[in-house]
């Protein structure tokens, strides 16, 4: 029998506020345990929660970037579950009534578009963590800090409609891609601000009917959701083909052995006992609201990498590049503004920025090499100032320094050599040293060109103008 993997993902955002949810204690990554908490957060009794505005103009902005309907009345309400990091015994969510219902994400699979249905995102309060083993210096235990309890957090769940690994992981992508672009979440996986929940059952081929799913808990890496997903469905194949049968329940992913184990039952909507939050009232969004929102939305990746093949004639490869952040695709723009050669923009950005940036480590907005120095040293290329061998030279300083490329290259004595008496003169001189490749390229053997054209460049140390250079030694080899 041949199986159809049917995959759900349910993907936790936290948010970029300072303040958390539902009070205004800092949401500041890696601060000393419990040091982060007040009554609200703690669940103390009598403690209220006040709900953040931020929070609810980052929702409304993520279902507008993700096509949702933006609902004008929403409730919050209590899902009631007991687990030891939960201070209060119930965490702040929203069930029937969400911020954002029906929208949709379209994703690239094998050169093809599919569109996966997004069925709501509500708002809700993080939980805080456990830590295991040594625990303050008082040795092997586990204890609870409560930083992250009441952290923001927006709950995007697809529909029932991913049929791999590859396609979930190209639909995280995109979501991470968003909800960064929008700069409502940092997208830091390793931290937890962007984590997934996988629901993935396998059915017979041609049938209706959904199997049973099982729950892949908090995972944090596009890589172990593959691996996750991947391990998910083999393991049900083979159980239904042992005559086994699959249980709903919620399982852990251990990524050192690529297996996923048992961690509890899957729990029902029932089993919550959801109710509106009494401390809360209904959130009410009016239209002004959500076109001031919409008004706010910055040009989408997708949109920008269209416009940038439509108005700059890039490739569909270099666009998606360049639209990989926000700040990369403005860089990209901006240096165009100050040298018009958006392909040699490009190419540059993807070559050498791209390599200088992941060697020191830095983003985009980091990189001392602003797009007007890197519009100012195309232009000395374009003006045959320099040769493209010389200006990665010129780059390596400017990124060390941020000097003017220019005074780089005045200072340095980098000015390329286009006196075509000069460079015959070294022609003649290498060519009367290495008589034997002459007869060789002279009796046929063409490859030999190159030998030449690198011993010119290494005698001119890089400076001869290369088109001059294969101008001169053409002449002169065919006599």
């Amino acid at each position: 029998m041949k199986f159809q993997p049917v995959i759900g993902l349910e993907v936790h955002v936290q948010l970029k506020t300072d303040s958390k949810i539902f009070c205004g204690c800092s949401t500041r990554f890696g601060a000393e345990p419990n040091s982060q908490t007040c009554p609200v957060c703690l669940g103390m009794p009598g403690a209220l929660p006040v709900l953040n505005k931020k929070v609810v103009e980052f929702a409304v902005k993520a279902g507008l970037a993700t096509n949702c309907s933006i609902s004008h009345h929403s409730i919050f309400a209590r899902k009631n579950y007991f687990y030891p990091d939960l201070p209060k015994g119930y965490q702040i969510s929203q069930f029937e009534d969400p911020i954002c219902r029906e929208g949709w994400l379209d994703i690239q699979i094998n050169g093809e578009e599919k569109r996966i249905g997004i069925t709501r995102i509500h708002m809700e309060e993080d939980a805080g963590k456990l830590v295991h083993n040594d625990v303050s210096g008082l040795g092997e235990g586990s204890g609870v800090d409560l930083n992250r309890a009441c952290t923001p957090l927006l709950e995007v769940v697809s529909e029932p409609d991913l049929r791999s690994s590859d396609e979930a992981v190209s639909y995280l992508k995109q979501l991470h891609q968003i909800v960064t672009w929008l700069n409502i979440c940092d997208g830091n996986m390793e931290e937890g601000s962007f984590r997934c929940d996988a629901n993935v059952s396998v059915m017979p081929i041609g049938s209706d009917t959904l199997g049973t799913r099982a729950e892949i808990k908090n995972v944090n890496s596009f890589r172990f959701v593959k691996q996750a997903i991947e391990y998910e469905i083999q393991r049900q194949i083979d159980l239904i083909e042992d005559g086994g049968t699959v249980v709903q329940e919620t399982r852990l992913f251990d990524p050192n052995s690529g297996t996923t184990r048992s961690m509890r039952g899957k729990e029902e909507a029932h089993d919550y006992r959801y109710f509106p939050d009494p401390d809360l009232v209904p959130l009410v969004i009016d239209d002004e609201w959500v076109e001031r929102a919409r008004g706010e939305l910055p040009e989408l990746p997708e949109h920008k990498r269209q416009r940038f093949i439509a108005e700059f004639g890039a490739s569909e490869y270099d666009a998606e590049v360049l639209t990989a952040s926000r700040g990369l695709s403005e860089y990209f723009e901006e240096a165009v503004a100050f040298h018009q050669n958006a392909k040699a923009v490009s190419n540059w950005i993807m070559g050498e920025v791209t390599r200088a940036l992941n060697d020191s480590g830095k983003e985009i907005d980091q990189c001392p090499v602003t797009p007007r120095l890197l519009g100012e040293l195309l232009k000395l290329i374009d003006g045959g100032t320099i040769s493209g061998k010389i200006a990665k030279t010129v780059f390596d300083e400017m990124w060390r320094s941020g000097r003017e490329p220019k005074d780089i290259v005045e200072e340095q004595g980098l000015v390329q050599v286009s006196d075509s008496g000069a460079i015959e003169a070294i022609i003649d001189g290498i060519m009367a040293a290495n008589q034997g490749q002459v007869e060789e390229y002279r009796g046929g053997k063409e490859k030999v060109f190159g030998f030449f054209v690198g011993q010119v460049m290494k005698a001119s140390k890089g400076k001869a103008n290369p088109a001059l250079v294969n101008e001169l030694l053409l002449n002169k080899l065919k006599g």
